[in-house]
């Protein structure tokens, strides 16, 4: 049951199924929702599709923003494992550590080039220019653990 200080307009009922009242019929669709969708779009008329979307279906909106901080709070954990695999470079933690390092590394390229498969050319492009040095510089620096 939804309290009805968190929904304004709605009273409480007996039957928890019906929390307020339609008012309008502009919205409310009759059981099942599909027939009532054939029945206001007859054959031949199509929901007209954004600009942006193919024709296979609508395309999930990528937030590049909410990814790239993603990629940049794994980056820095990465780079926080190779520093502590190499602060264990002569000790017998060197191999699991540099594990966890590798690991770490793959992780970032693996979400770095994800993100760049998702993206149209231009912001691919964008995108390979603000941040391909940062991943060039992740792998020089687990390339020295090998070293």
């Amino acid at each position: 049951m939804i309290s009805s200080e968190l929904v304004p307009n709605s009273f409480k009922s007996p039957n928890p199924k019906f929390l307020h009242a339609p008012v309008s019929n502009i919205h409310t669709f009759t059981h099942p929702f599909t027939r009532s969708l054939l029945n206001r779009f007859p054959t031949g008329h199509t929901l007209r599709r954004h600009s942006t979307e193919s024709g296979s279906g609508p395309v999930p909106e990528i937030d590049v923003n909410k990814e790239v901080d993603m990629i940049n709070l794994k980056f820095a954990e990465a780079r926080e494992e190779i520093e502590m695999a190499m602060e264990s470079k002569e000790t017998v933690y060197f191999n699991e550590e540099a594990e966890c390092a590798r690991a770490a590394v793959k992780e970032v390229m693996d979400m770095f080039e994800g993100l760049l498969g998702k993206l149209q050319e231009g912001k691919k492009a964008a995108l390979q220019r603000s941040m391909g040095l940062k991943m060039e510089q992740l792998k020089a620096e687990l390339q020295q653990l090998d070293d």
